[in-house]
């Protein structure tokens, strides 16, 4: 993908989805989901890293609950997560942030209700008084709350890029075809290591272990 078809860094947002432990960690309501993308937490990380190196802003779109909610709407998903998720709240374990992913100069914009981080929230308001006209959505899931987003961002006038290597779905086949059929008509299907030479950021592997090892990033210098 060339460097003309990716926004300017400035004028971006990345908004990390669900990307918490209640979703993708051990104590996940999603196992299936959590399993089904083993190596999303460490691509996160890549493409946090090369947002913050080229000044793009890094937004953390978290699920803190619904204050005890007794009414999720009619989604069959609801009916399913509602009881599960009923424990949550801001500073809960479920929604802590998965480690490794978090820099202070980050943005945490916490939703209590709908399918989506984009939908009834502060999060475009927000991205636009920023200045931010242009939305990389990464995490999960792209069985709907990806989709649901990148509509919502389109119809309140962002561009909007999707990182294929940090999104997932369950089961994974499904997700490369919401990619291909859905994704590819609401936003520009690209890839971590697209969005950081466009953005003039070189990857370099990291000898760190654990779970916070991921690859560190710098600024490229034109030669």
């Amino acid at each position: 993908m060339s460097a003309g078809r990716v926004p300017a860094a400035a004028e971006t947002a990345v908004v990390l989805v669900e990307c918490q432990q209640g979703v993708l960690g051990e104590g996940s309501v999603l196992p299936d989901l959590r399993d089904a993308s083993p190596g999303l937490p460490d691509a996160v990380a890549r493409l946090a890293d090369v947002a913050r190196a080229a000044g793009a802003v890094v937004v953390h779109a978290t699920y803190e609950g619904s204050y005890g909610a007794v009414d999720h709407g009619t989604a069959p998903l609801w009916r399913l997560l509602g009881p599960t998720t009923r424990a949550w709240a801001p500073g809960s374990h479920s929604t802590e942030i998965l480690p490794g992913l978090r820099h202070p100069d980050d943005l945490v914009i916490p939703r209590h209700h709908g399918l989506c981080p984009g939908s009834g929230t502060e999060l475009f308001p927000v991205l636009r008084g920023l200045g931010r006209r242009s939305v990389v959505l990464a995490g999960v899931s792209l069985n709907v709350a990806l989709p649901l987003a990148a509509g919502e961002a389109v119809h309140n006038g962002f561009r909007v890029l999707v990182p294929r290597d940090a999104v997932a779905g369950t089961p994974a086949a499904y997700g490369e075809q919401v990619l291909r059929n859905t994704m590819s008509m609401l936003a520009t299907v690209t890839s971590v290591a697209e969005l950081a030479q466009a953005w003039g950021c070189l990857a370099e592997t990291s000898d760190k272990t654990g779970d916070d090892s991921h690859s560190a990033v710098t600024r490229g210098v034109e030669p």
